[in-house]
């Protein structure tokens, strides 16, 4: 009885291949001989691109929930940095506005002093000259001038001749005219010069352009009062340049024994590599620029007038 059941037992048991299953090997070399088939197929017709695509887009939320407290991290850190600079400059500014504040204040009462002045002088008071925005389009073909492009010509109301600015100093002058463009001279090119005076001590003198992106004050004598530091503005007096624009500071103050003159080296504050947008002022009108002269011409006319008196007493005291 047990022999039997014992045999049933037996026949009823699996075949070891389905129990066991494929060995290690074997799968391994199916699935590398898989891959290598499917990448071979992406690689020759580009099958799987489309299925690639979508695995990628599958796995996007996931990617975005790894890289969550990274970009957590990274985002509340640059909130408080940022957040302190603010804070620091909002307190710089506010004391600069402050400092400005003041200044503004003596500013008013010495341009109503000086307009008061003028006026007892019968000059003119000086006007702000009015100026037209413009872009820079192209720098200068030739690189030996040191010439840019504008995009503003004869049709804007354009002259040659117009001092171009920046927000922060003296850019050039306009040398060419085009209807639509022109052409501008910047002020470190050789063949440019430009009427100056030390904003310290209101010494004139000419600075002329050396073509390396620096001003040369030439001919001015070794114990000349001027420093390493020293602002150059505009002096005014050619009629080109408004008064008081900023050119250039004084980088270098060279002293030769063995030469009468001494090497004064300058940098223009002025950056046209820095952007693009400038302005391009208006000539002077001759009307504006002349200053009237009422006191000296009634002076003539009354040296005129007591001329004629006196000539006329003389004819009538000479004897007949």
């Amino acid at each position: 009885m047990l022999k039997g059941v014992h045999q049933k037992l037996e026949a009823q048991q699996t075949p070891a291949f389905f129990v066991r299953g494929p060995s290690l090997f074997s799968r391994v070399i199916f699935f590398c001989a898989l891959s290598v088939s499917i990448m071979a197929i992406d690689a020759r017709f580009n099958y799987l691109s489309h299925l690639r695509q979508a695995f990628i887009a599958a796995l996007h939320p996931l990617e975005v929930m790894a890289n969550a407290p990274s970009d957590w991290y990274r985002d509340i850190k640059k909130y408080f940095s940022a957040h302190n600079q603010l804070v620091q400059e909002n307190y710089a500014l506010k004391q600069q506005a402050f400092e400005q504040q003041v200044k503004l204040q003596r500013l008013d009462t010495i341009q109503a002093e000086n307009q008061h002045l003028r006026s007892l002088l019968n000059g003119n008071v000086p006007l702000q000259p009015n100026a037209v925005l413009g872009e820079i389009s192209h720098m200068g073909r030739d690189p030996f001038t040191h010439v840019v492009v504008v995009n503003r010509g004869s049709r804007h109301n354009i002259k040659a001749g117009q001092a171009v600015v920046d927000s922060k100093g003296v850019i050039g002058q306009v040398t060419r005219v085009y209807p639509f463009t022109s052409e501008v001279t910047l002020i470190t090119d050789k063949e440019l010069s430009i009427p100056i005076q030390i904003e310290r001590n209101q010494l004139r003198a000419i600075a002329f352009g050396e073509g390396n992106n620096t001003l040369d004050i030439p001919y001015l004598p070794t114990n000349v009062d001027i420093k390493v530091g020293d602002k150059l503005v505009t002096s005014g007096i050619d009629g080109v340049y408004p008064a008081g624009l900023a050119v250039a500071i004084v980088t270098k103050v060279q002293q030769n024994p063995e030469s009468p003159f001494a090497k004064i080296v300058s940098t223009p504050v002025a950056g046209v590599s820095n952007h693009l947008q400038l302005l391009l002022l208006q000539l002077p009108d001759a009307k504006e620029s002349a200053v009237p002269q009422p006191a000296a011409a009634e002076t003539t006319e009354h040296k005129k007038d007591n001329i004629n008196d006196s000539n006329n007493k003389a004819k009538t005291n000479a004897p007949h």
